[in-house]
């Protein structure tokens, strides 16, 4: 009997192989990466590097997402630097120093967060503002490499129209060697953009390196002494004067590195169906930043071009940013004295590359599409862009709350009316066909009431009474509103005296646990219990009239 060839199944590669690849190509991407972060930061090689192992290493251990990679990232490099600059009046001694204890604290406030679980710490910097602010921090860092870039001086602030002018005045000092390296790189890095999985910032600085000889003979500066031997020392603690202005910066890197990392967490363990601990990742970064500034190394988070490298790459598991740690070590270890040769031109080109992204106006189109948040949009790119990198994003997060403040302050009050077929009602201004039930007005706040709306939405309700005929209830529909503070419940107080001053009888319908709590907690007597129970605004209608005596009264 013939026998027949069993079928012959494939077998899936090992999850490790995957993490394996991932973690060798991102080790590769990112060593590159934290050393051209170190210049934007003003700090040597060697503090991007450590801060990439420590990332790497105290994530894997510690955190959950199976793609974040946590490393230097440009937007907190830049922010470091501006913060430094401005506390140590430019002394590099001084500054390496501060840059220490920034990063520490940044990571105390990371723990401190965490351990008040402040998981929803990033949503104070809303999306247009993180935008906008990358945008204009894109341009400031662009601008501030060109001088590596042309091998000419470095240009100083984040005032931009001020680099402009120091760009300026330093263009008849470009070095041609150098321009030509980063020109040459700059184009390979986006041409490697087509081509999947090719490390296009491995391959520009090898060819950096293979030429830095040549380059290096005509004027062109190369990376420098890496030093490694890191000692684990605690950095110096400010001078009393400089304590308030050292926690703020470390609060403003709290913010900007939480906003970064949480949108990157997020967004592929939505992707990929994962779940998320936004307080567990506070303490994890908080860790990895103590450690890291204690190392002297720089400020850390999960950057979104890592971790969209990682994700690409084919990682399946935290086991990439172990491999890609132990990866880095190695390179360090085999090839320092190569890394030390890359040119600084090379450099310049993968840092202008990697902010490229940021830079497309394509990302502004939807808000202006929407026609929502446009201003604080702008608000945000002009504020970095006038006001500096720390500034700017103070500024952008404080304008967004006022914007938002404004917007809630603006009191909205709705007339419901029913429909003429079935129970629904609907507020009448969009439903002209909608009918009043008579005797009654229905009214709704378009914003949940709090102290600064409170007064003015019930001065319009009091308007809306006195425009009406013959009115014997007025039915309040607070589903806004999840909750009353101290001056609402005022205001709900004296609504309700005065409608019974003039015989009208007040029912609050459809109110959240805590509201209704808190006006129970109250015990007004012209709101009894069973005028909070109205589930319904249908409820609240049909109700049989309170037997609670009204106080009779003619109005003034």
């Amino acid at each position: 009997m013939p026998t027949t060839n069993p079928t012959v199944v494939a077998k899936a590669p090992p999850t490790w192989h995957f993490d394996l690849i991932a973690g060798l190509s991102i080790a590769g991407l990112l060593i590159p990466e934290a050393v051209a972060y170190s210049g934007i930061a003003n700090l040597p090689p060697q503090a991007g590097v450590i801060a990439l192992f420590v990332g790497l290493a105290t994530y894997w251990l510690l955190g959950r997402s199976r793609y974040a990679i946590v490393s230097a990232t440009s937007s907190s490099a830049a922010v470091l630097a501006a913060g430094t600059m401005a506390l140590s009046g430019g002394d590099s001694i001084s500054r390496l120093a501060l840059a220490g204890t920034l990063v520490v604290l940044a990571g105390g406030c990371f723990l401190v967060a965490g351990a008040a679980r402040l998981g929803g710490l990033s949503h104070l910097i809303a999306r247009p503002v993180l935008r906008g602010y990358t945008f204009g921090l894109a341009c400031v860092i662009a601008l501030k490499q060109l001088p590596h870039l042309m091998g000419v001086a470095s240009v100083h602030g984040d005032f931009v129209p001020l680099l402009i002018v120091q760009l300026a005045r330093v263009l008849p000092q470009v070095n041609a060697a150098a321009l030509g390296a980063g020109v040459v790189a700059l184009l390979l890095l986006f041409a490697c953009e087509r081509i999947q999985r090719l490390p296009g910032s491995l391959v520009a600085i090898a060819l950096g390196v293979m030429a830095s000889a040549w380059l290096a003979a005509h004027g062109v500066a190369l990376t420098g002494t890496i030093q490694l031997a890191a000692e684990l020392a605690w950095p110096t603690w400010p001078r009393s004067d400089q304590w308030l202005p050292s926690v703020e910066l470390a609060a403003a890197l709290l913010l900007i590195l939480y906003a970064e990392s949480y949108s990157s967490i997020r967004g592929f363990a939505l992707k990929h169906g994962d779940t998320v601990n936004p307080n567990r990742d506070l303490l994890v970064l908080g860790v990895a930043n103590v450690i890291s500034g204690a190392l002297h190394g720089m400020p850390v988070g999960a950057g979104y071009s890592g971790t969209s490298a990682n994700e690409a790459a084919g990682a399946r598991s935290r086991l990439a940013g172990l491999i890609g740690a132990a990866s880095v070590l190695v390179l360090v270890w085999l090839a320092l004295r190569w890394i030390e040769r890359i040119p600084q031109p090379v450099l310049a080109a993968i840092v202008i590359h990697a902010v490229s992204k940021s830079l497309r106006v394509s990302v502004f189109a939807p808000y202006f599409r929407w026609q929502r948040d446009r201003l604080v949009l702008l608000a945000a790119v002009v504020a970095v862009l006038s006001l500096g990198i720390l500034n700017g994003l103070l500024f952008a997060i404080a304008f967004s709350l006022v914007m938002l403040l404004r917007q809630l302050a603006t009191p909205r009050l709705g007339v419901l009316g029913r429909l003429a077929e079935g129970h629904d009602f609907v507020d009448m201004a969009q439903h002209p066909e909608a009918l009043q039930v008579p005797g009654m007005l229905i009214v709704r706040p378009e914003e949940p009431l709090f102290f600064a709306n409170a007064e003015a939405m019930l001065a319009q309700a009091r308007e809306r009474v006195k425009a009406g005929h013959e009115l014997r209830r007025v039915v309040l529909s607070l589903e806004e509103s999840p909750d009353l503070d101290g001056t609402s419940l005022e205001s709900l107080a004296d609504f309700a005296t005065w409608l019974a001053a003039r015989g009208i009888e007040l029912r609050v319908a459809r109110l959240k646990g805590d509201a209704r709590d808190a006006l129970s907690r109250m015990a007004l007597p012209q709101l009894p219990p069973q005028a909070l129970d109205d589930w319904s605004v249908e409820d609240a209608v049909s109700a049989s009239p309170l037997t609670t005596s009204l106080a009779k009264g003619n109005p003034q």
